[in-house]
C-alpha cells in the first residue's frame, strides 16, 4: 500500500477494480503509463473505454500524449495491443468480457463521464461501476482502473467512489527498502520520504533525486515522514539543484523533522541559495 491507504498501480492484481483520483495531468499520466506499462510486459490485452468522445478522437488525443515520452504505449496504440473501442451504446461489462477470458489477461482502464453514467452518488453511477466490477470478477483475469479528476469534487472525494470501487490506485514508490521510502510528488512536483536517510539508503535518495524533472522551475521534498537523516543525506537534499538545469529553481523543503533542521543550523546550510524550508515540525 502507498501512503493514504492507496494501492500502488504496480501491486494491482487480476479482480481489482479500482479508481484513480488525480490532482493534475501529470499524476493521471504517471500512474496510467504504469498500469498500461505494466500489463505491456505481461502480455495482457489493454483496453481504453472513454464515454461521450469519438474512439479516434480519443486515439489521437492518446497519441499526443505518449509521443513525447512513451514511444512503447504509443507503438502499442498504433498496433492495437492498446484498443480504444467505440462505445457508444456498447455496455462497458460486455466489453471487459469480450476482452478476457482468453488466458493472457486484460487490462481495463475507464474515463469517468458523467454525462454517460452519471454522477457518483447517483443510480446510473452504481450501476455503470457495479457493471464493470462485476465484469472483472467473472472474467477472472481482468483488473480495471477508472480515472476521476479530483478538483470535480471540491475539497472531499464523494464516498460513492469508495463505495463502488474496491479501492484506490495510486503511483508506485520512487524507492522503497523498508528502512526509506519514496514516494512522487505531483503537485508541486517532487517526493515524500517516509523513514531513515542514512549510508545504506543513500544510493536509493540520490538515483530518485537525480531522477526529479530537471526542467521544473520548483520542487518539493516532503519529510514529514523522516525519522532520521545524517549528514551524508543531508548534504543530498540540500544539494539537489546540482542535477537542475534551470537557472535558480527553487527547491522546498517542507515539514522537514528536528534533527534536519538542527543540522542545518550547525552546518550554515540554512542559507543554502535555492532552499526554502517550510513549515519545520
Amino acid at each position: 500500500m502507498a501512503g493514504g491507504n492507496r494501492t500502488a498501480v504496480g501491486g494491482m492484481r487480476f479482480g481489482d477494480h479500482l479508481y484513480l483520483a488525480y490532482d493534475n495531468g501529470a499524476e493521471r499520466h504517471a500512474v496510467l503509463a504504469a498500469y498500461l506499462r505494466g500489463g505491456l510486459r505481461a502480455g495482457h490485452a489493454l483496453l481504453y473505454l472513454a464515454d461521450g468522445e469519438p474512439a479516434e478522437a480519443v486515439r489521437d488525443r492518446l497519441r499526443a500524449v505518449f509521443a513525447a515520452d512513451d514511444p512503447d504505449l504509443l507503438a502499442a496504440l498504433n498496433d492495437g495491443r492498446l484498443a480504444v473501442p467505440a462505445t457508444a451504446g456498447r455496455p462497458a461489462g460486455e466489453m471487459i468480457a469480450a476482452a478476457g477470458g482468453r488466458g493472457a489477461g486484460v487490462r481495463v482502464t475507464v474515463e469517468a463521464s458523467p454525462a454517460s453514467r452519471g454522477w457518483p452518488g447517483t443510480d446510473g453511477f452504481a450501476a455503470f461501476e457495479d457493471a464493470v466490477g462485476r465484469a472483472v470478477a467473472r472474467t477472472g483475469d481482468a483488473m480495471a482502473l477508472c480515472q476521476f479528476d479530483r478538483r470535480w469534487f471540491g475539497s472531499g472525494l464523494p464516498d460513492a467512489l469508495d463505495a463502488c470501487h474496491g479501492g484506490r490506485a495510486g503511483a508506485d514508490a520512487v524507492f522503497d527498502d523498508g528502512a526509506l521510502r519514496i514516494d512522487p510528488l505531483f503537485a508541486p512536483p517532487g517526493l515524500r520520504l517516509s523513514g531513515s536517510i542514512d549510508e545504506s539508503t543513500l544510493p536509493g535518495l540520490l538515483a530518485a533525486l537525480r531522477g526529479l524533472d530537471d526542467r521544473a522551475a520548483h520542487v518539493c521534498l516532503d519529510l514529514a515522514g523522516v525519522e532520521f537523516c545524517d549528514l551524508a543525506g543531508l548534504r543530498a537534499l540540500v544539494g539537489v539543484n546540482e542535477w537542475s538545469i534551470v537557472p535558480d529553481r527553487l527547491v522546498v523543503l517542507r515539514s522537514a523533522p528536528r534533527c534536519v533542521e538542527m543540522m542545518m543550523r550547525v552546518t550554515g546550510w540554512e542559507g543554502v541559495p535555492g532552499i526554502v524550508r517550510e513549515g519545520a515540525r
